[in-house]
């Protein structure tokens, strides 16, 4: 593999192209100033202007959202896994039909395994911009987003409708739903009531990583992070491990599956025959299947990695409640 082909298959952070207008609560107050990236595959966007880094998936989604503070993206949930970690900033995540049911706050490298069946929010609750990278199950990301009630009604009275065909359309700028093209239905308040509302008590011990917590366990080999021998132990499609500077091998290596790469800390170098780069925190990088390579830090100091790679478990099976 040439460079110039590998680093095709690299996302530069600093490269990175976000689409404000990507979800219906694009426009309401609060929550107008987000940032929505598309990675790796299509994600979730609703929004025809979302730009797609690399469309093919190796069994799973590679986004990111980005927001400054006291921003928040509203309450939704997923039919897959849901999967985030922060890359910079300190995060409130909330759930339950309301937003009540339970929180948490995530520092930085912290990850969150979110439940499926749940409707989740999260805030910016740091003093600048920060990033949170997320790992969305299956090739299609689990065929879109399924919004709180009151989120579609709050963002039809600041002009956006969301079209039963997934797409937003913005009145302020004069668009209409086709013809032939209902809006998206609303939950039933029964329907709405059937989602999950777990605890705090119950979703930190399960479903929550904390950066140190890994970090220490990655001192000699591969943190499992996410999988059946996990510290979340959850079958998602793809399997997450946090390495460090101590857990690699010395000698180049390689999967028969794609291998997501995503810097944390510190700055890693990927070498194989035909070339080597180096890879920076927020960057993410797909490895092919049965490419021999070998990973290490570049430079001393804190290093940290978030490895992904997918398995053959079903991908709406993640973030079961324990």
């Amino acid at each position: 593999m040439t460079p110039a082909e590998m680093e095709a298959r690299i996302v530069r952070y600093g490269e990175l192209r976000p689409c404000k207008t990507a979800f219906i609560d694009a426009h309401t107050p609060g929550s107008d100033q987000k940032e929505n990236f598309t990675i790796i595959g299509a994600g979730v966007s609703e929004s025809p202007d979302q730009f797609v880094h690399i469309r093919e998936t190796p069994g799973f989604n590679i986004g990111a959202a980005g927001q400054p503070p006291r921003c928040r993206n509203s309450l939704h949930t997923h039919r897959t896994a849901e999967v985030f970690f922060v890359l910079t900033g300190r995060w409130r995540f909330f759930w339950g039909r309301w937003g009540t049911a339970g929180e948490v706050v995530l520092e930085e490298g912290d990850l969150f395994n979110i439940p499926t069946g749940v409707f989740r929010g999260f805030e910016n609750i740091g003093t600048d911009y920060g990033m949170i990278m997320a790992i969305l199950g299956g090739d299609d990301a689990g065929g879109g987003v399924i919004w709180a009630p009151q989120v579609i009604e709050d963002a039809r009275a600041h002009g956006l409708v969301l079209g039963e065909n997934g797409r937003l359309y913005d009145t302020k700028r004069g668009e209409q739903l086709p013809e032939g093209v209902a809006p998206m239905p609303l939950l039933s308040d029964a329907e709405a009531a059937a989602f999950a509302e777990p605890s705090t008590a119950e979703v930190i011990p399960n479903h929550i990583a904390r950066y140190w917590d890994l970090m220490a366990l990655a001192d000699r080999q591969p943190a499992k992070v996410i999988g059946a021998e996990g510290k979340l132990r959850d079958r998602p499609g793809f399997e997450v491990e946090l390495l460090t500077r101590g857990s690699l091998p010395d000698t180049p290596y390689q999967f028969d599956r794609h291998e997501v790469l995503m810097p944390m800390r510190g700055h890693w170098r990927l070498a194989w025959q035909g070339g080597s780069t180096v890879l920076n925190p927020g960057d993410t990088a797909a490895v092919p299947p049965g490419l021999a390579h070998s990973l290490a830090p570049s430079m001393t100091g804190e290093a940290s990695l978030y490895r992904v790679i997918g398995t053959d478990d079903p991908a709406g099976a993640t973030g079961r409640l324990l």
